[in-house]
């Protein structure tokens, strides 16, 4: 009897060991997720990224693309060029504010004429997207999707936009407000010794719009990313929920 009792006091212990061992495996499994998030597999990584990349390049290319896209976000609106601040403060002294004012406008002008050439350019990145391509964006933290698009659009994106750069010059005027300005500054130079300038308009627009161009796509891809608002479909929110923060 004495020994029967031993065999039943240690089976119970056993049995209890054992379901605590379960209980533990289920907590594991709870806080890992793993009992609830199903992994994503490759092609939903893919998928997700490049719905992400549509949205967020549709989005910025629909902002900038229009009257004052670039004009009135200060952000990415095109100043005076940097390396002819002079001749827009002498400009100014000589009574030709109206015009140094109406040239910046058609700067940036100039700049969402050409933005509309970026939408293609993009999306055939986005078609060419890798599955490594898509693991490194998923989870290389804020501006990483943008980043991708830079390294492989930029200079397509050059190559696009600096004819519609010259064509968006002509179309805005913008040599009718530039060379009144730039013509009377140089002609004082030569007058007191002072050196002229020539800025290239076309790649200082073109530059400018692209950058500014990407500057929005960054903007719109982090909203995705730390936004659930903005993540407006199923398969984003299931995506970019998976990252851990």
């Amino acid at each position: 009897m004495r020994k029967f009792t031993r065999i039943l006091a240690l089976g119970s212990i056993m049995i209890g060991l054992q379901a605590c061992e379960t209980v533990k495996e289920a907590a594991e499994a709870l806080n890992t997720g793993t009992n609830t998030t199903p992994a994503l597999t490759n092609s939903e990584v893919i998928s997700g990224l490049k719905e992400a990349l549509t949205v967020g390049i549709q989005n910025s290319v629909n902002l900038t693309s229009v009257t004052d896209g670039f004009l009135k976000n200060d952000a990415i609106r095109l100043p005076f060029p940097p390396d002819a601040l002079k001749v827009r403060e002498k400009a100014i002294d000589w009574g030709l504010g109206s015009q140094v004012e109406k040239f910046e406008t058609t700067l940036n002008r100039a700049a969402e004429e050409a933005t509309k050439e970026a939408l293609p350019i993009f999306k055939d990145a986005i078609l060419n997207m890798s599955i490594s391509d898509g693991f490194s964006i998923l989870n290389g933290g804020d501006g990483a999707a943008t980043r991708f698009l830079k390294d492989n659009t930029t200079s397509k994106l050059v190559a696009a936009f600096s004819p519609k750069v010259k064509d968006a010059i002509s179309k805005v005027k913008l040599t009718e407000y530039w060379n009144p300005i730039i013509t009377k500054y140089n002609s004082a130079m030569s007058l007191t010794g002072g050196e002229k300038i020539n800025p290239d308009l076309n790649q200082y627009v073109t530059e400018r719009a692209i950058s500014g161009l990407f500057q929005m796509v960054e903007k719109e891809e982090n909203k995705i990313r730390k936004d659930p608002a903005a993540r407006v479909t199923d398969l984003l929110s299931k995506v970019f929920g998976s990252v851990k923060k």
